[in-house]
């Protein structure tokens, strides 16, 4: 059986990017609409060797449209994402304007896929922020093995997470040092090349930020509400790949070989250890892949039953994209 697929946001890093790893996965497409802005159409994307235009996001008729992939920032999918499902599409957003919904399934499919038959609520399935997704990769194999108390995670997130405009912000700002220029930020709230900024999103009441809240919230939603997280998030000047130094505190007795053990066999996670050529795994290294790559595991001596790890992933494939069609890969499998 084949599907009639929309992607919604097309033009965008993670539009396109959806529309490779549908094209790379042989997802059973038998037609493919690229829905953007008005200012966006007769744009040319692609799509495995055919060429799509750009249509009209505000124009276009959801009806007869199976699944759509979404990706066109937040308030955009608030408004069609709801259309589209009552029109009969089941919508996979990859914003973060429907994750806390309770009657919307919030899914990592490595995780809780099971979670994807509560989709018939509204037609709509979220999926999560990119630096949640990697690390309750890691963590569901750990917590199925000795039950996760606490997680303080620091992460080290690249510009690609905000989008084309903050990678060419990037760009340019580290351009304009080398030729003595003024580089204003436009973007971010300080200048990102050869900088770290200790703010992605807005700041809350608490002085946490939304995406240090977001880490908390979504996993406890995917992975055991009874799990408290403490997250530092920040941006750092690279291109592709976010990576996160990663403490969890159990409430059983477990050792980094037992961990290293369950991390091997788990879907979706590679491990590198300091006896392999490579010791550990940067983003610079993993663009383009697929899985999550887990390193520096190691026992921590400043707790009862406490490990450390380093996680990195590619945020536009695993922490957008290819979460996405994962997601859509189990939805036509189990349920359409």
């Amino acid at each position: 059986m084949t599907y009639k697929v929309a992607v919604m946001g097309a033009t965008g890093n993670v539009g396109r990017e959806m529309l490779n790893i549908l094209h790379e996965r042989e997802f059973p497409v038998s037609d493919v609409i690229a829905l953007a802005s008005h200012r966006s159409v007769g744009r040319e994307v692609s799509f495995g060797d055919q060429v799509l235009s750009v249509q009209d996001l505000a124009k276009f008729d959801f009806s007869g449209v199976d699944i759509v992939l979404s990706s066109p920032g937040a308030k955009v999918s608030a408004e069609y994402a709801p259309k589209a499902g009552k029109a009969g599409a089941v919508v996979i957003d990859n914003t973060s304007h429907f994750r806390m919904d309770p009657d919307v399934p919030l899914v990592v499919p490595e995780v809780n896929p099971q979670d994807i038959a509560g989709y018939k609520k509204k037609n709509i399935i979220a999926n999560p922020n990119c630096s949640t997704i990697q690390m309750v990769v890691a963590l569901k194999p750990l917590h199925d093995l000795a039950t996760i108390k606490r997680v303080v995670v620091s992460t080290y997130q690249s510009v690609s997470g905000a989008g084309k405009e903050a990678m060419d912000e990037l760009f340019n700002q580290t351009r304009k040092i080398y030729m003595n220029e003024n580089t204003n930020p436009e973007i971010f709230p300080k200048p990102i090349a050869f900088n770290v900024i200790p703010q992605i999103d807005k700041f809350m009441d608490d002085h946490s930020t939304k995406e240090e809240w977001k880490m908390m919230a979504e996993t406890k939603k995917i992975l055991d509400p009874k799990i408290k997280v403490c997250a530092n998030c920040v941006r750092v000047p690279v291109f592709i790949g976010h990576a996160e130094m990663v403490n969890v505190e159990f409430e059983k007795e477990i050792s980094a070989k037992d961990a290293l053990r369950a991390l091997q066999k788990a879907p979706g996670i590679t491990v590198i250890d300091l006896e392999s050529d490579m010791e550990y795994v940067t983003p610079a290294e993993i663009a383009g892949e697929d899985n999550v790559f887990i390193s520096r595991m190691r026992e921590d001596q400043s707790v009862d039953n406490g490990l450390n790890f380093w996680c990195v992933a590619d945020n536009l494939r695993k922490g957008a994209a290819l979460n996405t069609i994962q997601i859509a890969e189990v939805l036509v499998k189990d349920y359409l």
